[in-house]
């Protein structure tokens, strides 16, 4: 069993969009008073209050990778990396977003204004706007645990770098045809656990 921690550097801007739930409506206020007042609240954010990107982020992107490249494991009978990436491989925790040495907060976002479908649900019909925060600089240091060792450190290290390019993650991101949330895999550091 390995761990490894991935340094990356975002390529795009990087944009969230938590749901906003746990906000409550003030008495009379309009569902587009509601979404400029919450918009930063959209941000999924640590006990600290710094903005991270979900370790299920990371892990269904990889996830997402495994499928999209479709790489055969060598003596396996055409069988492909997808399985083994979905059960042998997690993210540890929330990565917290930095950016010039400084971590990132809902308040460093800048507002992004897109015409969405009012129900989320693309091309369903009546589209309204909504704002977004978004980062354009940023970068991450996500944990990554290998239990498989089937997985190794190329092709681990092959499928992230390719993560960042095809799939990417946060919202509007280019697994869902956007061009948000790319970065670039500067280093890995790899450490083996003992159990």
């Amino acid at each position: 069993m390995k761990k490894c921690t991935v340094h990356i550097v975002g390529l795009s801007p990087y944009s969230q969009s938590r749901k906003t739930d746990h906000v409550p409506m003030k008495d009379r206020e309009s569902h587009d008073d509601y979404d400029k007042r919450v918009w930063r609240d959209k941000c999924t954010t640590t006990a600290d209050g710094v903005v991270a990107i979900p370790a299920m982020g990371f892990k269904q992107a990889l996830d997402s990778v495994a499928y999209k490249l479709g790489e055969k494991v060598p003596n396996r009978r055409g069988a492909t990396y997808k399985n083994f990436f979905a059960s042998g491989v997690l993210c540890e925790a929330d990565a917290p977003i930095h950016a010039n040495g400084k971590m990132l907060k809902p308040g460093d976002a800048h507002p992004v204004t897109i015409s969405a479908n009012a129900d989320g649900v693309r091309g369903s019909g009546k589209r309204v706007p909504r704002t977004f925060p978004s980062f354009s600089t940023w970068e991450a240091e996500p944990q990554f645990i290998i239990t498989d060792d089937i997985i190794s450190q190329s092709v681990f290290e092959q499928h992230i770098k390719s993560c960042g390019m095809i799939v990417g993650v946060g919202r509007f991101r280019p697994e869902k045809g956007g061009l948000n949330g790319r970065f670039r895999v500067t280093k890995i550091e790899w450490e083996d656990i003992v159990l």
